[in-house]
């Protein structure tokens, strides 16, 4: 699919259009594109096949910046620190932890949610 979609208004404008999956899905790099087994980016629609897409909801690290982890958890290994006003793609939100996307291609992984807030 050649459309970018990181919105509703985005995804608005496909409804009705089909999203064929032709052929096997596309290997991926977890750390820097937002599949997971359950759930995928809705810019990965027609190219891997998941139960969910999800449209993002933008957020920014806090003044204090955030740590981007490779799980959810205070204890797990941290990929980067994002900036204080980091975009960070929320993506799917789970008790403490905020799972995206750093940007529209960075690093993909779970925030702490008291560590972002909305743009």
């Amino acid at each position: 699919m050649s459309a970018h979609i990181t919105s509703a208004t985005d995804l608005a404008a496909i409804i009705g259009r089909e999203l064929p999956l032709c052929g096997r899905s596309e290997k991926i790099d977890p750390l820097h594109r937002p599949v997971r087994g359950d759930l995928a980016h809705i810019r990965c629609a027609g190219r891997v096949f998941v139960p969910h897409y999800a449209v993002p909801m933008p957020r920014a690290a806090k003044a204090d910046g955030a740590a981007l982890r490779r799980t959810a958890g205070a204890d797990a290994e941290v990929l980067i620190t994002l900036a204080s006003g980091d975009v960070f793609n929320v993506l799917d939100i789970a008790g403490a932890w905020a799972w995206g996307q750093q940007g529209e291609d960075g690093f993909v992984g779970y925030v702490a949610l008291d560590d972002l807030e909305a743009l």
